[in-house]
Parts: structure tokens; C-alpha cells; sequence
């Protein structure tokens, strides 16, 4: 026992060393125009990334001795294996940084939950795997599919139709009616219903801008919000909510709209304060989870207590308490992370979800297509975001929403969602780069023409 204990410890920091290469890498090809540069610097990053994998792994398996752990294990890095070479193989032109961080994420997600329980990562390993196969056709759809940009009320009427179902068949969880149980089957519409959203709002606004229309459209975007409210769902609203204010701003380049908007925002946050009992709840949890710490304000202190006892370094996995907060492995498993890996690799999975979203919006400031670049810039907005209102939550630094860290967190809506997310964003990216392919071969054409 005492040989785990000493390899468990010094594994935190080879993890910690790990990633942290890992961040500065993932700032670190910004700065190179070169493809040769750029690709080993991606060869670096899997390498690490799989040695984190085997470590993390090593550190499971010795602390629980099931053979079931080395299983899990060897599926797991042969779909990563099998993802990397069968994406880079059919897309040539690739963001190899977008799709080295999703697998970052969804392996740091593998970790923790194999950890946490063993049942869920592998529910969890099953159903990013058929994700990942299913979506490996989405960046090829994206230049295929040329009438998406005319369906923009379809969407909504549709996202309002799939909001409302809960009201249907909705089930309560954790105080939130936003979810639907179908034959055994249990999923969260929102998660599907933010795609579609930005699909909606990207698509109206990319025909006209004009302020009787930004009513009709605000209009609809309101009704998301409300559905949401009334569920329950307030991570859900304020997502939708500063994604639209966002969208809105850049389309039509009118800061008043977006002045205006965090103006409403705020008055209705006062109202939904004084009609609404869980916000209430909610907001004092936030001001002083100690002194509800015995009903209310426990997973909150709970959160802090691990977060506080894991330091900079970490307890090290298996030796700290992380079950002991409440939905750990979905809305606080940041919190496990932090307590068991340590503050410095929470730190560096922080500016990992940076990078990706400086990418992202790298990806929208380059598209010429307004409707591509509007969808580009609500997924991105929409993914950091959600990543400010998990970590946020957890931390005390605002009031818990109770909304997944993508690609990390438990659960299978979330994870399809995201990895969704991911593959639109890259085949947008793929869509750009092909068009500036071929832009430059009609150049050279010219050029040998003219000569």
C-alpha cells in the first residue's frame, strides 16, 4: 500500500507538468504560420495528452485492482486513437487544435468519472464514442446543406415546441423540470435546443436587420428564455439570453441593443428575485452557503471545502472525499478536479477552455458568409459562457446555476451537445480553409495564364 501511496503522489505533479506543457502548447501555435511547425507542436500535444491518459490510469488501477479499470482503459485510448486518425484522414484541412482540446476534455471527463464511478464513465465512454462516430460527417454537411440559412423560423417554432415537451412529459431533477423520460430514456431538451437556437438566431438575422424585425426576433428569443425560466432552468436562460445579445450586437452593429438588453436582463432578474422562491434560495446560498450549510447551502460549502483541501497540488486520485458533494459528477466535478488533481491543473484546464474559445472566435472572424460567421460567434459565446456559469457556480464567484462543464461533466445530453458543438465549429473551419484553397489555386491559375 505504502508504493500506491508514493506513486499516486508523485503522479500529481507529473499531471500537473503535463498539462501545464499541454496549455502552453495550446497558446503556442498561435504564433506559428508554418504547417510544419504547427504539426509537431500538435504531435507534442498527443503525446501528452496520452501520457496523461496512462498515468491517470496507472493511478486507478492500482488503487482499486480491477481488471475492469485496464479494460476501460485500452477502449478508451483506441477510440482516441481511432478518432485522431480517422478525422485528420477524411478532413485534410482540419483544425488539429480544436480536435486535440475536445479529446483533452473528454479524457480529464473519462478520469474523473472512471474515479468517481466506474458505471457512469463507461455510460459515459459508450455514448462520446457514438457521438464522435455519428459527427464525423458534420463538417462535411456544413458547405453540403446550402438551404440551412432559409429555415430560421423553422428552427424557433421548433426550439419553443421541444422546450415546451417538458411540460409534457417532463421529469423533475435536482428542482429543475427540464428534463423528458421516454421509454426508459432520459434527456435534457436544452441541450439540443441551444444548437438549434444559434442555428435560428444566425439565420434571421443574416437576412435583415432592421428594427421591426429585431422585435419579431427578440420577441422569439424572449419566449426561449421564459420557457426556460419557468422550468426552472436559470443556467439555461442566461446562456440563451447572453448568447442572443451577443449575436444581436454583431449583426447589426448597434451597441444600444446590447445596452438595452443587459438593462431588461437586469430589471428581470429583479422580478424572477421576487416571484421566484429557488431564486431566492440560489442567491443567498451564493451570499452565505455557511450559514445554510446544513440543507440548502451544503453542496456549495461542500464544493469549497474540497476545492480549499486539494490546494495547488492536490490530494492526489482516491485521496480525497469528492463523493461527498452532491452531483459531483455533473454540475461540481470541477470542484473534484480541483481537489484531487490539484488548483494548478484546474488553473491550466481554465486557459485550455481560453484557447478553444480564442480559436473559436478566430474561426467567426475569418468566415465571409454571415450566416456561417453568426454561428460560429453564438457557439462560441454559448461554450464559454457555459464554462464561466459552471466554474463560476462551484466556486462561489456567482450564484450556482447548476449547468455542466462541456465535454468534462456527466451525462449524456451534455456530452452529444457539445461534441456537436465542436464538430459544427470544425466544419465551419474546414469550410473556410477548402474555400481559401481554392482561392489561391484560381490565383496561381491566373498567374500562369497571364505569363
Amino acid at each position: 500500500m505504502g508504493l500506491v501511496n508514493i506513486i499516486t503522489e508523485f503522479s500529481k505533479y507529473i499531471n500537473i507538468v503535463l498539462i501545464a506543457v499541454y496549455t502552453y502548447y495550446a497558446f503556442r501555435v498561435f504564433g506559428f504560420e508554418d504547417k510544419k511547425k504547427q504539426n509537431r507542436i500538435y504531435r507534442r500535444m498527443s503525446y501528452l495528452l496520452f501520457a496523461f491518459h496512462f498515468i491517470c490510469y496507472l493511478v486507478l488501477y492500482l488503487n482499486v485492482k480491477s481488471v475492469k479499470t485496464i479494460f476501460l482503459y485500452a477502449m478508451e485510448a483506441a477510440a482516441m486513437i481511432l478518432v485522431l486518425c480517422l478525422y485528420q484522414w477524411i478532413y485534410v484541412n482540419l483544425s488539429k487544435q480544436i480536435l486535440h482540446n475536445m479529446l483533452f476534455f473528454i479524457t480529464t471527463g473519462y478520469v474523473m468519472l472512471t474515479r468517481l464511478s466506474f458505471d457512469k464513465a463507461v455510460k459515459q465512454f459508450l455514448i462520446a464514442s457514438a457521438a464522435l462516430g455519428l459527427c464525423l460527417v458534420i463538417p462535411l454537411l456544413m458547405d453540403k446543406i446550402k438551404h440551412l440559412a432559409r429555415l430560421g423560423w423553422i428552427y424557433g417554432v421548433f426550439g419553443v415546441l421541444l422546450l415546451s415537451s417538458v411540460f409534457v412529459w417532463g421529469v423533475e431533477n435536482y428542482g429543475a423540470t427540464n428534463w423528458i423520460r421516454i421509454a426508459g430514456i432520459t434527456f435534457q431538451p436544452s441541450e439540443f435546443v441551444k444548437l438549434i437556437f444559434v442555428f435560428c438566431i444566425a439565420a434571421l438575422l443574416s437576412k435583415r436587420t432592421d428594427f421591426k424585425y429585431i422585435i419579431l426576433v427578440t420577441a422569439l428569443a424572449a419566449l426561449h428564455v421564459i420557457i426556460l425560466v419557468l422550468e426552472k432552468d436559470l443556467g439555461g436562460a442566461l446562456i440563451f439570453f447572453i448568447t442572443y445579445l451577443v449575436m444581436l450586437f454583431v449583426a447589426t452593429s448597434q451597441p444600444i441593443y446590447f445596452f438595452a438588453g443587459l438593462i431588461a436582463g437586469s430589471g428581470a432578474s429583479y422580478l424572477a428575485y421576487h416571484l421566484f422562491n429557488h431564486v431566492r434560495v440560489r442567491v443567498m446560498v451564493w451570499r452565505n452557503p455557511w450559514s445554510l450549510i446544513d440543507k440548502e447551502g451544503y453542496q456549495v460549502s461542500q464544493s469549497l471545502f474540497a476545492i480549499g483541501t486539494g490546494g495547488w497540488f492536490g490530494m492526489g486520485l482516491y485521496h480525497g472525499l469528492p463523493t461527498s458533494i452532491p452531483v459531483v459528477a455533473s454540475d461540481f466535478i470541477f470542484s473534484a478536479i480541483s481537489e484531487e488533481m490539484g488548483g494548478l491543473f484546474a488553473v491550466c484546464l481554465i486557459l485550455i477552455c481560453i484557447s478553444t474559445f480564442v480559436m473559436f472566435i478566430n474561426i467567426a472572424m475569418k468566415l465571409n458568409n454571415t450566416f456561417y460567421k453568426l454561428i460560429a460567434l453564438g457557439l462560441s459565446i454559448m461554450y464559454i459562457f457555459q464554462v464561466f456559469l459552471s466554474i463560476g457556480g462551484v466556486t462561489k464567484f456567482i450564484p450556482s446555476t447548476g449547468v455542466t462543464l462541456p465535454l468534462i461533466s456527466y451525462g449524456g445530453s451534455s456530452i452529444l451537445s457539445s461534441i456537436i458543438m465542436f464538430s459544427v465549429i470544425q466544419g465551419l473551419y474546414v469550410l473556410g480553409q477548402d474555400r481559401n484553397e481554392n482561392i489561391e489555386k484560381r490565383k496561381r491559375k491566373r498567374k500562369k495564364e497571364t505569363e
